[in-house]
């Protein structure tokens, strides 16, 4: 049985396709059209899916949409009579924008893929999150949290699901408490986002890259827009906000009033924890400081906000595994709090965790509640995207005239890359499937030594040319990374294994990593094994046997507003048009300057 889900028309369209409860493939639309947080219909990411399972859409046994539409437009519509007029821009935006696409997209299913009204189901929103956590995890029971901006009216869940694998019983997934729009966690966040200089629904882990740097110094006002309750749930004081009615702005003028002007968005961000050799001039970091600090205040809320429902969720269900989605559960700082301080002594997040995953989890949802089917699969990586034989890599660097070295002995060639790293060389790592969600676990990634701090400069302004207080991620080997690490049961947790938790670096450890080891002493961290990446877990293995440091910096495959490479024309003008010095393609190596 195959089983297409889809989401799209709101931000990062993707396409997922399960077939007998497996997942065959799956990509974000971005990937294919080099177009960052693509919104459109999938089309492309469709083609992949199909080709990868080698069918064509007729042959589809179901389409299921990440939400409803309909109910979707009603929010729309009762939320802009209650603020008319001044939501009449809002309206006519969403209206316009909902009539063309959203509105119509069973008729769209049934044109681009040749299937029948009956074949295509509509799964709402904030179930499409729970199913993509619950089914992808490895539990047979656990609390559900989802949380974001928005689906149809819900902005946070909770629930409990439960199912077993290779055999009959029933899979339910029972969402019980809601929190409804306009009060939304998610959007409180957003809204700081704008604030801060950065964009919406794209520049929410700039923020807490940024919040290391500050001091809680505004939790107090952050608290007069948000009251948290015992029982997990919290409303907002619309007063300071403006998303309920406008279609540009998030916040208004008495949020000005109370934070001050916002941050330009052109603006250099440093301070003097951040770039100490800039720490003379006085003004710029005296602002930038200011800035920081909200940024801290904010993700501290943030936090107590999670942990606040997680608690409440512990008491409702007394659960000890805990499933999350929906883009909230992106934030990996608070992810770690959770673990350390609620109850639940599980976590899992499924790698696509925000509206992209959304098509994984309504696929899965149509198959194990609709149809009733088994749970055949447990997600421990995220290889699901296209890959590239040597053969046709090859096809690629002649049709270029590139020159390149093919290196057919696997152990040479890793060597020849840990030699280059060594070196103090930075390297663009293309192999494999390339990863379903928005990190980079090693098929799609830039590698280079984390010993020193400043490499951490060197990858920011001259490789990816972003933010210099970005932080980079720590790839460390599983069983390695308790002696680096101060989280618990680290080699099996299932958080580290996407990236998708922050972690307290041990105080012995804290000089040994210096570029990945972030301001305050933490690291997000990835854990990798044999099994799960082979050559990707052998380079570390290499580096670590040559440095006595079992860790490399991973950052992703892209520069600075692009999507991660996924094919290699996309690598090589990657590496082209930055400062990485050596890209290992399958089994090439290609290199700059006459190396």
């Amino acid at each position: 049985m195959d089983i297409l889900g889809v989401s799209c028309f709101y931000h990062d369209s993707a396409a997922a396709l399960l077939r007998d409860g497996e997942l065959v493939a799956a990509s974000m639309e971005e990937r294919l059209t080099r177009k960052k947080h693509d919104s459109g219909f999938p089309s492309r990411a469709i083609q992949f899916c199909l080709d990868r399972g080698g069918i064509k859409g007729p042959d589809l046994d179901y389409v299921v949409f990440y939400e409803k539409p309909m109910v979707k437009v009603g929010r729309i519509l009762q939320t802009s009579l209650a603020t008319f007029p001044r939501s009449w821009g809002f309206w006519r935006d969403a209206i316009t924008t909902y009539v063309s696409e959203k509105l119509w997209i069973k008729s769209l299913l049934q044109q681009e893929l040749g299937v029948r009204p009956d074949q295509i189901l509509f799964c709402d929103h904030h179930m499409s999150h729970a199913a993509s956590a619950f089914f992808a995890s490895p539990y047979d029971d656990a609390a559900v949290m989802t949380i974001d901006g928005v689906g149809e009216w819900t902005t946070t869940t909770m629930g409990r699901a439960s199912g077993t694998w290779n055999s009959e019983g029933e899979n339910k997934i029972d969402l019980f408490w809601e929190q409804r729009f306009p009060h939304s966690l998610g959007l409180l966040y957003s809204a700081f986002t704008a604030f801060l200089g950065f964009r919406v629904n794209s520049g929410e882990y700039k923020v807490m890259g940024m919040s290391p740097y500050g001091d809680p110094t505004f939790v107090d006002k952050v608290k007069q827009l948000i009251t948290l309750n015992s029982d997990g749930s919290y409303e907002l004081n619309m007063d300071y906000f403006s998303y309920h009615y406008s279609p540009t702005h998030s916040f208004n003028d008495k949020f000005v009033k109370l934070f001050g002007d916002p941050r330009v968005h052109s603006s250099e961000f440093f301070t003097a924890r951040s770039d100490p050799s800039r720490a003379h001039e006085t003004e710029a970091v005296k602002a930038n400081q200011y800035y920081a600090d909200i940024a801290r205040s904010i993700q501290v809320v943030t936090e107590e906000a999670l942990i606040n429902i997680g608690n409440a969720l512990y008491e409702r269900t007394g659960a000890k595994k805990l499933v999350m989605a929906g883009g909230v559960a992106l934030n990996s700082v608070a992810n770690y709090r959770i673990l350390q301080e609620t109850p639940f002594e599980e976590i899992y997040i499924q790698p696509a965790a925000g509206d992209d995953g959304g098509a994984l989890g309504a696929a899965l949802w149509a198959y194990h509640i609709v149809l009733g089917q088994p749970r055949k699969m447990v997600m421990t990586d995220a290889y699901y995207g296209q890959d590239f034989t040597d053969d046709q890599i090859r096809a690629f660097l002649d049709s270029k005239g590139i020159p390149y070295e093919h290196v057919e002995d696997d152990d040479v060639l890793l060597d020849r890359v840990v030699d280059q790293i060594l070196d103090q060389k930075v390297i663009g790592l293309f192999q494999g499937r390339y990863e379903w969600g928005p990190r980079a676990l090693g098929n799609r990634s830039i590698l280079a030594d984390p010993r020193r701090a400043e490499m951490k400069d060197v990858v920011n302004t001259k490789i990816k040319f972003r933010e210099p207080f970005r932080p980079f991620a720590p790839v460390v080997l599983s069983e390695r990374a308790a002696e680096y690490f101060d989280y618990p049961d680290v080699e099996n947790g299932m958080l580290p294994r996407f990236m998708l938790a922050v972690s307290p670096v041990k105080q012995d450890k804290l000089d040994v990593a210096k570029a990945t080891t972030h301001e305050g002493g933490t690291g997000r961290l990835q854990t990798i094994d044999r099994d799960t990446n082979p050559r990707y877990y052998e380079l570390v293995r290499r580096f670590g046997e040559a440095t006595g440091v079992p860790i490399l910096i991973n950052t992703s495959f892209n520069l600075r507003g692009e999507p991660i490479v996924s094919s290699p024309a996309d690598a090589w003008w990657t590496f082209s048009n930055s400062g990485i010095d050596w890209l290992m393609m399958g089994s090439f190596l290609v290199g700059k300057n006459g190396q």
